[in-house]
């Protein structure tokens, strides 16, 4: 068994053959947490989780989607169901969700610098705005007692700062950072999730380097497809990929590292 701890089949990309990706996933034995990204697409995928064995879900507000008037919020069709004007955090909304026994994670939370605005003043108040829903998250996840799935693109640095105060367990999602972050994360409890981003950065030192009780694998589907599948689609069954490309790098066996990534997020997850 191989556990798929970050996919999107709750989203658009996969509403014209969800079944038949869903057939595939569960006739190769795979597990997949299917993570939210905003109260739609997080309520989607408790209900593929209960509808499936071998399904759960995580809920969560991304931060490129928190309501704001800061700058224009990008708008991907592969989601669906996006609202141009951002949502505002809900906790209460999140609990009730929560209560779902399908629900392993608070999920995608995190930072995003990535696209923002241009003027100081204005960066600085978005910035501001993701830091507080950010924790209000991690609040959620303490007082729920869940671990958290952290999404974190071009802020390392202020991911660490809150980080450190808090005390969680959970994933640094598709993990694009150098060996000095990844230890930091690591020493901090943190595992590192690898998913076919490793065709696009250079993480071969840290795979070599992080010790594999500290990395799950992902797909992050249906983005970030491993090359050997070329422009297909991402979907959960293309994790194997994952797991031989950290087995050839570490110099071990596909099945050392399915065993220990899925023991990994069995730990994590309670899965």
């Amino acid at each position: 068994m191989i556990i798929d701890t970050h996919s999107h089949l709750n989203f658009k990309a996969y509403k014209n053959d969800l079944g038949e990706v869903i057939k595939r996933t569960l006739a190769e034995g795979l597990v997949c947490i299917n993570v939210g990204t905003k109260y739609e697409t997080s309520k989607d995928a408790i209900e593929l989780a209960e509808k499936y064995d071998g399904m759960y879900a995580a809920i969560g507000l991304h931060p490129i989607h928190i309501k704001t008037d800061l700058m224009k919020l990008r708008v991907d069709e592969d989601e669906g169901g996006f609202a141009p004007l951002g949502e505002e955090y809900n906790k209460e909304k999140y609990i009730e969700l929560a209560k779902n026994k399908k629900v392993v994670a608070i999920g995608e939370i995190g930072l995003d610098y990535y696209y923002k605005p241009k003027t100081k003043g204005r960066l600085e108040e978005f910035k501001e705005l993701q830091r507080k829903v950010f924790i209000q998250q991690l609040e959620l996840a303490e007082e729920l007692n869940l671990p958290v799935i952290i999404h974190c693109r071009s802020a390392f640095e202020d991911l660490y700062k809150i980080l450190q105060s808090k005390n969680l367990q959970g994933v640094i999602h598709c993990f694009t950072g150098n060996l000095q972050e990844a230890w930091r994360f690591v020493d901090l409890g943190f595992y590192l999730g690898i998913n076919g981003i490793i065709d696009k950065f250079d993480l071969n030192e840290v795979i070599k380097n992080i010790s594999l009780n500290k990395i799950i694998v992902e797909t992050d589907c249906p983005y970030l497809t491993p090359k050997v599948e070329g422009d297909k689609r991402n979907e959960p069954i293309f994790v194997k990929h994952v797991v031989q490309k950290i087995a050839d790098l570490r110099g071990i066996g596909f099945d050392e590292v399915a065993s220990a990534t899925t023991q990994n997020a069995k730990n994590l997850f309670g899965i």
